[in-house]
């Protein structure tokens, strides 16, 4: 049986407005300007979609004047436009710093249509000029080659939020409102993207905003009903049910819902003074007391038809108030004479004649209700956040490393160093740095963060909580389960200026695999724009790497992330394997330092070999990939064999496969080869960290065999190499979906990335060694088996081979 149809008033409220807020705010005049301020939006969000010629209608609409290929996303625009004349009303009535951020980023039409009013965009782009010419070319240049995208992209005046993937809206809001207290985010979530993961889990950013130094999040949920061609969940659940569950999330939630424009208009102004009211009230509250609490801060749910505005019907087919008004409604004007009228009549609709002049100048008195200067919400300087940067005060990172006399031959735990390190960042940038972590930073040995700085929590206390949980209602420690609320407030953060870092652990860095191609696009954008100011760069340690994962197992070893990062764009992108604590701190130094970049910094907690004192790590680092001289034996010769290491556990095994090759054979040429900077490995001309090819022979030959011990999946060091001359006599030894609960020197083993499997693939590949080398072999592999036995008997590895040091 079919279910049964809800109630209608469950679904829609079409017709007269429904509002919690009572009121009629707006005077006679004021409604009918903001609504010829959004019939003008309008007409230029459908003028955008359609038109290449012809943009006043100052003749009858022909096929001509039809864009041949018809892209965008009507549907959402109406929305959003209606939100945003709104918002720019309720920031000059009370003087508001307001960013906009529409997560339904394909509605891009809806908010694009009052930048260009509001002249925001002609300052921009003065190609797009406030007549007749520059509205013609604001109309062709939408979704058209050399133009712009069909979303919020970076291009748009205004936005730090694009939308092409949906569901980071509020948590991109909560980052921007981080330590801006007098700004106010808000921030559209559309129906369809709510029923993603990451925007179900920042429903929690209200417990996340301090209101004595944070600024507010103002959440509009917009409920028009359908995605593509499906209804939406939200828009299908009863009314109690909605407020039930925004009220036990925290909010305070407000109804808006109609398609009348007169009583919208209305109900709209009246609930935003009242969420404005109730955010100035709590912050006033919160900074007169010096006492810091959560409150339950406002939202609106504002539901409208789908393409409010759009026709009826269309050949037969419900329009508005239907999923086919979700992208081009009527996609065949330009074959079709009766649709071709119907959009004429449609635009037309819109009264194009009062709300332009002759020449294409939008109404002076209906402009007048924009803001001005950097009011204009698509002139906010937060949503060009590299002009209100303000540079790290930096302590020297030099003062934080360890003491190293032999190399190799001292432990130390390599991030907890680093964390002292950025205890002190922070306390030098208390206003602008946060450090981010979806589980405790205790875990990843960043816990000296806390001596300045708790963790973030205006949640209840226990007594219990006081013994050894870090919490404050001021903390700029930000942790909380969902990797992708943390990611998005890192990025809303520094994408509104400010700095942090953000530690995660390896496997589960995949969680924020989409968020990153996100960000990463939108940066590479960003470098084409000459108006867009450089931000901060987005830091990510991870940690707990694939080769220390012996007790949590199989589900934990995944270096897969790096491949994932190789993917984009080289202007953009930096990974870094630092081999130890030094090494560690001069690059997390540069990442600190650094704008525009997404840095992945790859570094295991655990105890590890220590190799380079600090004037070395600087010099190392520096190079990006290098020579140690101390355990290469082929000074003044060509080698033998290149042995080549990246990352922490690689570099260990290479090393000790070095120490067993000069046992076994000390007259072997070898060099070894350390790479930090894994792009180095890449050609100067794809990236701009490469080495030239004259370099890269220099260090790996033309025509020796190499071994490279590698963190990761080895098929990708052949493929950052694949170019190189030597490229067919690179054998490359990494993480290969093996393992379990293992220990960690039989992880290796299985996965072939220990020191005997290198050791006996260097004897393969040294001609004179295949057959010299037979007994040397027998014994790697009879030690490699006694491990491996050692560990199934003793649940751990042989002493001395976990115990190595390297004893040149």
């Amino acid at each position: 049986m079919p279910p049964t149809p809800a109630a209608p008033a469950s679904i829609s409220a079409f017709g007269p407005a429904r509002a919690t807020v009572a009121g009629t705010p707006l005077s006679a005049d004021e409604a009918r300007k903001i609504d010829a301020y959004w019939r003008a939006c309008n007409y230029l969000a459908l003028g955008m979609t359609y038109l290449k010629a012809n943009p006043l209608l100052k003749e009858p609409l022909k096929p001509e004047h039809i864009k041949d290929r018809l892209l965008g996303h009507w549907g959402a625009s109406p929305g959003l436009a209606f939100c945003y004349i709104h918002l720019n009303r309720a920031i000059k009535a009370h003087d508001l710093d307001v960013v906009f951020m529409a997560g339904p980023g394909h509605g891009a039409p809806g908010v694009l249509g009052p930048c260009y009013l509001e002249g925001s965009y002609s300052e921009v782009y003065p190609d797009c000029s406030e007549d007749e010419a520059g509205l013609l070319q604001f109309f062709r240049q939408f979704s058209f080659p050399g133009g712009i995208g069909s979303h919020c992209t970076p291009e748009t005046p205004g936005s730090i939020h694009e939308g092409g993937e949906l569901g980071y809206v509020l948590s991109h809001a909560c980052g921007a409102a981080f330590d801006n207290p007098d700004l106010i985010v808000a921030a559209v979530a559309g129906d369809g993207e709510s029923e993603t993961g990451p925007l179900a889990t920042s429903w929690h950013i209200n417990k996340f905003l301090n209101p004595i130094r944070d600024g507010a999040v103002l959440p509009i949920l917009h409920l028009n009903g359908y995605k593509i061609n499906n209804p939406t969940i939200w828009a299908r659940v009863p009314h109690d049910e909605i407020e039930a569950f925004f009220r036990g999330t925290g909010w305070t939630p407000y109804f808006v819902e109609g398609s009348d424009p007169a009583t919208m208009h209305q109900a709209m102004a009246a609930t935003i003074d009242k969420c404005v009211a109730e955010i100035r009230a709590a912050q006033k509250q919160a900074r007169t007391s010096g006492q810091a609490f959560r409150p339950r801060w406002p939202m609106i749910v504002l539901r409208t038809p789908k393409g409010w505005t759009s026709p009826g019907e269309s050949g037969g087919h419900k329009l508005e108030g239907s999923w086919r008004s979700h992208q081009v409604p009527m996609a065949d004007v330009k074959k079709d004479k009766g649709r071709l009228k119907q959009l004429e009549d449609w635009l037309r609709a819109y009264k194009p004649e009062e709300l332009f002049d002759d020449k294409g100048r939008f109404s002076p008195e209906i402009k007048a209700l924009s803001p001005v200067g950097t009011r204009r919400i698509g002139s906010n300087p937060h949503a060009n956040g590299g002009l209100l940067k303000k540079a790290l005060l930096m302590p020297d990172f030099r003062q934080y490393g360890v003491k190293v006399e032999k190399p190799g031959t001292t432990e130390a735990e390599n991030c907890k160093p680093l964390g002292v390190f950025l205890r002190d960042v922070m306390k030098a940038n208390m206003q602008h740095f946060r450090v981010f972590g979806p589980d405790e930073n205790t875990s990843n040995k960043l816990q000296a963060v806390y001596e300045v700085s708790k963790k973030l929590w205006l949640e209840e206390y226990f007594p219990e909580d006081a013994d050894g949980t870090e919490l404050a209602v001021d903390g700029r420690v930000i942790e909380m389960l969902s990797e992708h609320t943390l990611e998005g407030m890192f990025e809303g953060y520094v994408l509104t200026g400010r700095h942090g870092f953000f530690s995660t652990y390896e496997a589960f860095a995949h969680v924020i695999g989409s968020m990153f191609n996100q960000h990463a696009k939108w940066l590479t954008i960003c470098n084409h724009l000459s108006w867009r100011a450089k931000v901060p760069s987005v830091n990510l340690l991870i940690t707990s790497t694939v080769w220390r994962q012996d007790h949590n197992g199989f589900t934990h070893q995944d270096p897969g992330f790096l491949d994932l990062v190789v993917n984009k764009s080289a202007a953009v992108t930096r990974i870094y394997l630092p081999p130890d604590v030094n090494s560690l701190l001069s690059v997390a130094d540069h990442c600190l330092r650094s704008e525009n970049y997404f840095n992945v910094i790859v570094s295991d907690k655990q105890n590890h070999l220590q190799y380079l004192s600090m004037d070395d790590a600087i010099v190392h680092c520096t190079k990006g990939v290098g020579i140690w001289a101390k355990a290469s034996t082929d000074q003044g010769h060509e080698p033998d064999v290149v042995m080549a290491s990246a990352g922490d556990i690689p570099t260990k095994e290479a090393l000790a496969a070095v120490d067993l090759l000069r046992q076994e054979f000390p007259d072997l040429k070898l060099r070894f080869v350390n790479v930090v900077d894994l792009f180095k490995l890449q050609p100067d001309t794809e990236h701009p960290h490469g080495l030239s090819d004259k370099d890269f022979d220099s260090l790996f030959t033309t025509d020796k065999p190499v071994i490279f011990a590698f963190h990761g999946y080895p098929w990708l060091i052949h493929r950052l190499a694949y170019r190189r001359k030597n490229h067919p006599n690179l054998h490359v030894r990494g993480y290969k979906e093996k393992g379990n609960i293992n220990t960690p020197l039989e992880l290796a083993i299985q996965n072939q990335l220990d020191r005997f499997t290198l050791a006996m693939d260097v004897i393969d590949r040294v001609p004179r060694l295949k057959i010299a080398g037979a007994h040397a072999k027998e014994k790697f592999r009879n030690e490699q088996i006694a491990c491996v036995n050692y560990s199934h008997e003793h649940g751990v590895d042989k002493p001395d081979a976990a115990g190595w040091k390297w004893p040149y």
